[in-house]
């Protein structure tokens, strides 16, 4: 009986050291004499600290990479919402049934994100609307005045402004919101 337990544990050994998995990689050959493997590796970015920046600078640098890490797959989700909700009310010509269907979707929104949305600190929230503003060409004031209507618009506004927000707030890439892009920039690269 030992005997055939032995002969089964080192069968089995024997095929766990058999069914070893082997990467065949692509091959460059140099002048005829010299084989090397090929193996593409990621692009790194190296983000070093630039000469005379203070540690506060640095801190604030990281809390701003933090805050766009936490809210750009919100902009990214709701520039794929409108999209979504611009195709549904290109095809239903009834106003009263767009405006129905307007209120449904801000419910859903409303159900699925509001407590996320309101535990976001104030900036970023300001973030929030800028990155809004990038993803979708569009910014906030104009998205919900196109899907609510003006008087909404200008209500969300005013108290909007009240906290210090401007929904009318543009993105600038190449201007007050260079860092951010750089940010985003890293993130579509899947190296942050």
């Amino acid at each position: 009986m030992k005997r055939l337990l032995i002969v089964v544990f080192v069968f089995f050994c024997a095929k766990i050291i058999v069914a070893q998995h082997r990467h065949i990689l692509p091959l460059v050959c140099f002048n005829g004499i010299d084989t090397l493997p090929c193996v593409t590796l990621k692009n790194v970015i190296i983000v070093g600290q630039r000469p005379g920046t203070s540690k506060k600078e640095l801190d604030r640098y990281n809390k701003l990479v933090r805050n766009v890490i936490k809210v750009y797959p919100y902009a990214r989700l709701a520039a794929l919402k409108l999209k979504e909700y611009d195709d549904i009310l290109v095809q239903i010509p009834d106003t009263k049934e767009q405006k129905r269907i307007m209120k449904q979707a801000e419910r859903e929104i409303r159900r699925d994100f509001q407590k996320e949305i309101e535990d976001l600190t104030f900036s970023q929230g300001i973030i929030l609307l800028k990155l809004v503003d990038r993803e979708t060409s569009k910014t906030t004031y104009q998205i919900v005045d196109e899907l609510r209507g003006s008087l909404r618009a200008f209500f969300y506004q005013a108290i909007a402004k009240l906290f210090k927000y401007d929904l009318k707030a543009q993105y600038d890439p190449k201007g007050t919101d260079k860092e951010i892009e750089k940010i985003v920039k890293i993130l579509e690269d899947n190296e942050l």
